[in-house]
């Protein structure tokens, strides 16, 4: 076949000059006046960013509670009055070790106990109200298992609540001295608290590990694509900058919305992901037109055109993505969310601008800095053989190679169709952290203990008879085996001006038996007790209270995220490619992609596979946010590279190629960027698979693999078959949308070629 002029070499098609055109679009024009004005673009640059670090650190970041929607938030709401004290409880285990015959009758376990207690009462401002089995005359009930192996000494925490993870060290000191005592016996303690403490600890710990990890790793990768000290770092300063940035302005969104530690990790990985992927396009063409020999403002030049224009729908789509989770108006989401759109956007922002303005400073000095057999065939660009080949076999065969690949997809989907949401609680952790393996030591011995629901009630005469007599009502519907259980306790707050109820259900706290129990005490218990009370209200919370009304939230706000999505991202995608056929192809295939991601998570974390490998005790179900997140930053980021290509393929279509010409040259040319870029974000996100907490490797894991799965199963096989099939028709548009703008810029491109 012969080939097409496209296919030209690009130092013929360097000797014809563009022909002259009108204004050119404005993301040329931003570009062209940055590198006229490269000094004021840089040092602008650098201006912004110190004074965005300025600001954040006048202002602080606030840290606002989150809040579950619902009844749970409700009741969350009043808790977190600054008159309301609620104060944790921890618990300490004193269990003979496996194989030991150590009982309750033996002395050394009542001296571990005896022990325990006076440790603690010796700490006033630790410790408060302490029980055990030697408490009433060595009454025992409830605190000391059948077997007597193992036994349960309890307290509440002293202090402010909001300190209570440092407050409880020293209670956990005089616990493990105890421990030391004894090594016969387990001698542990763990409680909100404890647990609270070893996670924030353990979150601390891993985000600075991934912190530290991720630039090492994008810096190899980058010395790996362009073989060049001085290109390789020209996208780590760009994300680091806007990452920087990012991090400091959400100072000013903080004061109304919950931004906390797990955002700013969040924004620093998104943030080297996206600002290395559009660094990465830009440069790489502006490389790969100096080496066809074109000037350094006519690459620049291209470069806007071409991977400037790509940068700015792609960095569009993933922040119209994300403000999707807005809509679903649960508060953890929106602080991730604000913080995920302000680093995209200032990644674009730098991308169009000083981005321009180094190149046309630095000039030839970009390839300055080469790596031994690495840098002298880095410069120019070329196709890849391997994925050019396996293109021309899928044009030429598209059903045979499309139809096995959407098999594979559909096959890796399939699992999600079984996808349970569920609060992973202890099972966040792993289980060789020492305060996990005591909670979970404690459950085995003391099995069946029911989750308590906190009844929030407020209003007038709180404790007055019509409520005594509620609560009394409610204590009478409790029952051994029922789904509420003994006992109902009230405790009353903020000088009589909240009253916590708690009533035990049964189950675990996250399991269907207590999602029944919760049902059955706010539609049958409460209406028939409180709710007959006239002058107060109330509203349930606690961990199965606040993991049912986030799961009905999600499922009820769900559709309505992936409409606004979608709706937005086909009209971005008709605007800047001027086809109904391609936004069209583009939102299905991500969907597979995510539908993939989503098939393999049900398969990792909620049926156990790779749990050995991965470091994980799966618990049968899939954290509630992560579906719903993954789809909005998955579906976004994804389009980096379908934009880039397809922008790629749509510039060859109107240079003249044919589509079947244009799908194998445009893939062909663009493999190496795509696979570069590809590879730094997948090694990125799965940073998040080796921390520690089970959601964050959720998180890694699902976005690594669709990432992977969209740059070589999507992007080689099923969208090259998918548009050879549609042919032609792949750039249809409608007559009554040729107002549509974007018909300039195509011609820009087709006369700069």
């Amino acid at each position: 076949m012969e080939r097409s002029p496209v296919f030209a070499p690009p130092e013929q098609a360097a000797l014809h000059p563009p022909r002259p055109r009108s204004r050119p679009p404005v993301v040329e024009r931003i570009a062209g006046w940055s590198a006229r004005h490269r000094k004021t673009a840089v040092f602008g640059w650098l201006l912004l960013v110190v004074g965005a670090v300025m600001v954040g650190s006048m202002l602080g970041t606030k840290n606002l509670n989150s809040y579950d929607p619902g009844q749970a938030g409700q009741a969350e709401r009043v808790l977190s009055r600054p008159g309301v004290v609620q104060r944790p409880t921890e618990s300490v285990l004193i269990q003979a070790r496996f194989g030991g015959r150590t009982a309750w009758n033996d002395p050394e376990m009542t001296q571990a106990v005896r022990q325990v207690v006076t440790a603690l009462q010796g700490l006033p401002r630790a410790a408060i109200d302490i029980r055990s089995p030697l408490s009433n005359g060595g009454d025992a009930s409830g605190l000391t298992t059948a077997s007597g192996r193992s036994e349960l000494v309890t307290f509440t925490v002293a202090g402010n609540p909001d300190n209570a993870d440092k407050t409880v060290v020293a209670a956990q000191r005089a616990v493990a001295a105890v421990q030391a005592r004894h090594p016969n016996l387990l001698v542990g303690e763990a409680g909100d608290a404890s647990v609270s403490q070893v996670a924030n600890d353990t979150v601390s710990k891993d985000f600075r590990h991934a912190e530290v990890t991720s630039v090492p790793i994008s810096l190899v990768l980058l010395l790996l694509v362009f073989g060049a000290l001085i290109a390789a770092g020209i996208p780590l300063l760009l994300a680091g900058t806007a990452v920087i940035s990012a991090i400091s302005l959400l100072a000013i969104p903080s004061r109304w919305l919950p931004v906390g530690n797990t955002t700013s990790s969040v924004v620093l990985l998104i943030g080297m992901a996206v600002g290395i992927d559009y660094s990465l396009f830009y440069l790489r063409r502006e490389r790969e037109e100096r080496a066809a020999g074109r000037s350094k403002d006519a690459a620049l030049r291209i470069a806007a055109a071409t991977s400037g224009r790509a940068i700015v729908v792609s960095g569009l789509t993933v922040m119209i993505s994300l403000a999707g989770l807005f809509l679903t108006g649960i508060d953890v989401f929106s602080g991730l969310a604000v913080g995920a759109i302000t680093v995209v956007g200032v990644a674009v922002v730098g991308s169009l601008t000083v981005l321009p303005a180094l190149l046309s400073w630095l000039g030839t000095w970009v390839d300055r800095g080469r790596i031994p057999f690495l840098g002298r065939r880095r410069t120019a660009a070329r196709r890849s053989w391997l994925w050019e080949s396996l293109v021309r076999r899928v044009v030429a065969r598209p059903v045979l190679w499309g139809g096995a690949a959407a098999i594979a997809l559909f096959a890796l989907a399939l699992p999600a169709s079984g996808m349970r949401l569920a609060d992973p609680g202890v099972h966040d952790l792993p289980t060789n952290v020492p305060v996990i393996h005591t909670l979970s030591a404690i459950d085995k011995a003391f099995p069946g203990s029911p989750a308590p629901a906190e009844v929030v009630v407020t209003g007038r005469n709180l404790d007055g008879q019509p409520v005594r007599q509620a609560i009394s009502a409610l204590q009478a519907r409790a029952s051994d085996g029922g789904p509420i259980r003994a006992p109902v306790t009230g405790t009353l707050l903020d000088h009589g001006q909240v009253l916590v109820v708690s009533v035990p259900l049964a189950g675990d706290g996250t399991d269907t038996r207590s999602g029944r129990a919760l049902t059955t005490l706010r539609d049958q218990a409460l209406p028939a007790t409180l709710g007959r009370v006239s002058g107060v209200s109330y509203a349930v919370t606690g961990r199965t209270a606040g993991n049912h009304d986030f799961t009905a939230q999600l499922h009820s706000r769900a559709p309505i995220v992936f409409i606004f999505v979608l709706g937005l991202a086909f009209l971005l995608l008709l605007m800047a490619f001027r086809s109904v056929t391609i936004p069209l192809l583009s939102i299905g295939l991500n969907l597979l992609s995510v539908g993939a991601a989503y098939g393999l998570l049900t398969l990792i974390f909620q049926d156990g596979h790779l749990q050995g490998l991965l470091g994980f005790s799966a618990y049968g179900g899939i954290v509630g946010w992560m579906p719903l997140f993954l789809f909005v930053l998955l579906f976004g980021l994804s389009m980096d590279y379908h934009v880039f290509i397809l922008s790629r393929i749509r510039e060859l279509h109107s240079r003249g190629a044919t589509t079947h010409d244009a799908i194998i040259g445009g893939i062909g040319i663009s493999a190496g960027v795509v696979t570069s870029a590809a590879v730094i974000m997948v090694a990125v996100f799965s940073i998040f698979a080796t921390l520690s907490l089970i959601e964050f490797k959720m998180f890694g894991v699902g976005m690594a693999s669709a990432v992977l799965i969209d740059a070589t199963l999507v992007r080689g096989v099923l969208m090259p078959a998918a548009m050879a099939l549609l042919g032609e028709r792949t750039w249809y548009l409608p007559g009554w949308l040729t107002w549509l703008p974007g018909r300039r810029s195509e011609a820009a491109i087709t006369s700069d070629g």
